[in-house]
C-alpha cells in the first residue's frame, strides 16, 4: 500500500507521522485490497482566530475510493475521529458488497 503524508504550512513532528503512519497501516485488517491511502494535515484559520487542526483522509481500492475530513483542537485528534469514520465506511461498504453477493 503506498502511503503519503503531506502537512500544510508545516512540518510535523515524527510522532505525528509515526500514529498517522500505524493507524494507516491498520486499515489492512478491514479491506485487503487497498491501493493507497493519502493524509493531509493542515489548519483551518479561516473560521476562528484559534486554529482548529484538519485531518483528510483518501483512500484508494479497486473501482472506489474513501474520503473523510475531521477537524478537532489537536492533529492526532483530529486524525483520530477521521480514521474511525473511514474504518466505519469501509466497514458499511464490505456489509452491502457481501450482501450483494
Amino acid at each position: 500500500m503506498n502511503v503519503q503524508i503531506q502537512t500544510v504550512h508545516f512540518d510535523a513532528d515524527s510522532k505525528l507521522l509515526e500514529h498517522v503512519n500505524a493507524k494507516i497501516e491498520k486499515l489492512t485488517t478491514f479491506h485487503d485490497k487497498i491501493i493507497g491511502a493519502e493524509v493531509y494535515l493542515k489548519f483551518d484559520n479561516l473560521s476562528h482566530n484559534v486554529r482548529d487542526k484538519v485531518a483528510e483522509i483518501k483512500v484508494y481500492v479497486p473501482k472506489h475510493s474513501y474520503f473523510v475530513k475531521h477537524q478537532s483542537k489537536t492533529f492526532e485528534q483530529s486524525f483520530d475521529l477521521a480514521f474511525d469514520s473511514l474504518v466505519n465506511q469501509v466497514k458499511r461498504r464490505k456489509e452491502k458488497q457481501m450482501a450483494h453477493s
